[in-house]
């Protein structure tokens, strides 16, 4: 069993964390994601990610778990997931010409330990003007019902953008790759230290897998 766990059943998180070629397997997490009244975003994806790692401690005691959370920030108020197409053709109309805030939180739960490290990354992303038929095209094609702020980055959602502003693209996907490297350093699991990476023709395992 690896000793690295994301708590996530997102592929794309799996895609990124893969990238690390350290051994992981992932499992997804069972957690309520409604924001408390008043809950800053920061707040809101710290408590969320450490939640989702949390989740996952019981089956995974001597473990090493990554969970994150990622919101959008628009016009002040938060934005999760839409859901559905409807609300995802709203937000982006109203995206259309604007900036938009990406806040995603990450945390690493090292369950041997006791110890966790909570932080967040930001993005901003400049939208293009929008007609009203592109925005139906695009979410008719890709669907985004489950991606916070209505696109994916990672596929055809680099056609509405303008101009995107950060220190790590992978925040806007979900996962801040350079943070959790360092997180991950400092609890002794180095992505470049010996015998961390995948064997020729490993990859990573799925829920349940225990071996």
């Amino acid at each position: 069993m690896p000793r690295l766990i994301l708590a996530s059943g997102s592929r794309w998180r799996r895609q990124l964390l893969d990238r690390l070629e350290i051994p992981f397997a992932w499992e997804s997490p069972d957690i309520d994601e409604t924001p408390w009244p008043g809950e800053a975003p920061e707040a809101l994806v710290h408590r969320l990610a450490l939640a989702k790692a949390k989740r996952l401690a019981e089956r995974f005691p001597a473990h090493l778990i990554v969970g994150s959370d990622q919101v959008a920030l628009f016009d002040g108020a938060i934005l999760g997931k839409p859901g559905d197409t409807a609300t995802a053709r709203a937000n982006l109309a109203r995206f259309s010409g604007h900036r938009v805030r990406f806040i995603t939180g990450l945390a690493l739960l090292d369950t041997e330990q006791g110890r966790h490290r909570v932080c967040h990354e930001t993005y901003d992303v400049a939208f293009r003007h929008l007609s009203e038929g592109e925005i139906s095209r695009y979410v008719e094609k890709e669907k985004p019902l489950d991606s916070a702020g209505s696109f994916r980055m990672e596929g055809l959602g680099i056609t509405l953008f303008e101009k995107l502003e950060g220190d790590d693209p992978n925040t806007l996907i979900g996962l801040p790759l350079i943070r959790l490297c360092e997180m991950l350093r400092e609890a002794g699991l180095d992505p470049l230290g010996p015998g961390n990476q995948y064997a020729d023709g490993a990859g990573p395992s799925g829920p349940g897998d225990r071996s």
